[in-house]
């Protein structure tokens, strides 16, 4: 807690809004998108959805995957305290519906699925995507799957798997947007970023959730950054967003690098 904490005081004093940025790219969806006050008739929908989870009073056995749990000491949980501990927050999952309805992305991937509420999201921003998730814990899996199925979500389409059998099997021939909430460890989190490289194109997004959830998890993401394929990176605090479009400097027509802190 303490790291969180200091981390994003020293954000704070490095963040700007969309005041501080020169790429009429980063620009548009900045005040577009992440700014956007509209009030969207989905957040209903997604406020039920959310609440569905936050009310239910069932108990499940949790397989781990990754770091594992810094709130739960068992791997029986209510499904409640799943939703209110680890589940995307109102904010985030609205800023992931307006993301998803800026890009208006073909096909989307998400890596780690929980209770579905950023899926249901990312399901009514792209209400015309194909929607592949992943989810490792076969009783959280089953639990989406109930979500998705009351709320219509007919875009979705839920593997139970460890990430790394998913990408073994994966046709797809790539993704416009992955949102990744998974392993939260560094190792991990570079691994899936390599294996997601082959299944990029010039559109697509990653967004990497938790950036600052730890040292491992914030040594991953500046380590992504450097990669020579990463043009536009974004640092929001708790997402980390990546883009491969190409980004050319007017003067030499060289490709460079851009790098965005925001606050949201």
């Amino acid at each position: 807690m303490l790291y969180l904490i200091t981390s994003y005081l020293k954000f704070l004093l490095r963040s700007t809004n969309q005041h501080g940025v020169h790429s009429p790219f980063m620009y548009d969806l900045i005040t577009r998108c992440f700014y956007d006050k509209t009030v969207y008739s989905e957040y209903t929908l997604l406020k039920e959805y959310r609440n569905s989870r936050y009310n239910s009073k069932e108990s499940i056995e949790i397989t781990e995957f990754g770091e594992g749990s810094r709130v739960f000491s068992s791997n029986t949980r209510k499904i409640s305290a799943i939703a209110k501990n680890a589940g995307i927050s109102a904010k985030r999952q609205e800023l992931l519906f307006r993301l998803c309805q800026y890009l208006n992305p073909e096909t989307v991937l998400e890596l780690g699925t929980s209770l579905g509420m950023a899926t249901a999201a990312m399901s009514l921003g792209a209400p015309n995507a194909t929607i592949d998730t992943v989810e490792g814990c076969p009783n959280i899996a089953k639990q989406a799957q109930h979500g998705f199925d009351a709320f219509k979500l007919k875009n979705i389409r839920l593997h139970t798997h460890s990430f790394q059998d998913y990408f073994k099997n994966l046709k797809q021939d790539s993704y416009d947007l992955v949102f990744i909430d998974g392993s939260h460890n560094k190792l991990s989190t570079i691994e899936v970023f390599n294996e997601l490289l082959q299944f990029k194109n010039d559109r697509s997004v990653f967004i990497f959730d938790d950036i600052y959830w730890s040292p491992q998890m914030t040594e991953a993401w500046r380590e992504i950054i450097k990669h020579s394929e990463v043009s536009i990176s974004m640092d929001c605090f708790y997402w980390g967003l990546v883009f491969f479009k190409p980004a050319f400097d007017a003067a030499t027509n060289a490709q460079q690098k851009q790098h965005f802190t925001i606050r949201l």
